[in-house]
């Protein structure tokens, strides 16, 4: 059995102690098979799994930076999402674009770590696509949006507030309070 089969043996049915060694001893590779397991190691069903392919992805010092982009268009949300987080704390602004496609995804937890990440980039040119999410319907989502908004020094619209305000928790109130000050 080669190498690749056994580590991806490994991945693919290991316990979880294997699978976190097998991911931490990849963590630098960049062979293009292994940076897809890896990126799909980010759908594992144990979670010190998936954040061990978090690390070695975000750790991994060479440019991964076009597998990582191409996991965006996954059908697996996990994929998506984590992998925008990994790009953005990679810092990685070439993923941008395919970012703002994500802030419409069916998925409200890929739309909440697109518009983390666009944040943490500090895309400034993404603030329409980011304001497009203040009326998601889903709480989490706006709460990324105007955390988002807040990292690039958005200005809201008074208008916005009001339609902000409605169902928000005490949460989203203080960073509604937080942006409305840049205003």
């Amino acid at each position: 059995m080669n190498e690749l089969t056994k580590i991806f043996q490994i991945l693919n049915s290991g316990s979880k102690d294997d699978k976190i060694n097998i991911l931490e001893s990849s963590s630098q590779s960049n062979d293009p098979e292994i940076i897809r397991k890896i990126i799909s190691m980010l759908n594992d069903p144990e979670i010190s799994v998936r954040g061990e392919a978090f690390s070695s992805l975000l750790l991994n010092k060479n440019n991964i930076s076009e597998f990582l982009i191409s996991s965006l268009s996954s059908e697996n949300n996990n994929d998506k999402g984590f992998s925008a987080l990994v790009l953005a704390n990679r810092r990685d602004s070439n993923a941008i674009p395919s970012l703002e496609l994500l802030t419409t995804d069916p998925s409200a937890m890929v739309r909440s770590c697109a518009l983390g990440a666009l944040g943490y980039l500090h895309s400034t040119q993404s603030s329409t696509k980011i304001r497009n999410c203040f009326t998601d319907e889903v709480l989490e989502v706006r709460k990324s949006a105007l955390e988002a908004f807040f990292r690039i020094n958005g200005n809201i619209f008074s208008s916005e507030v009001k339609e902000l305000t409605k169902g928000a928790d005490d949460e989203l109130l203080l960073l509604i309070s937080k942006v409305s000050k840049n205003m």
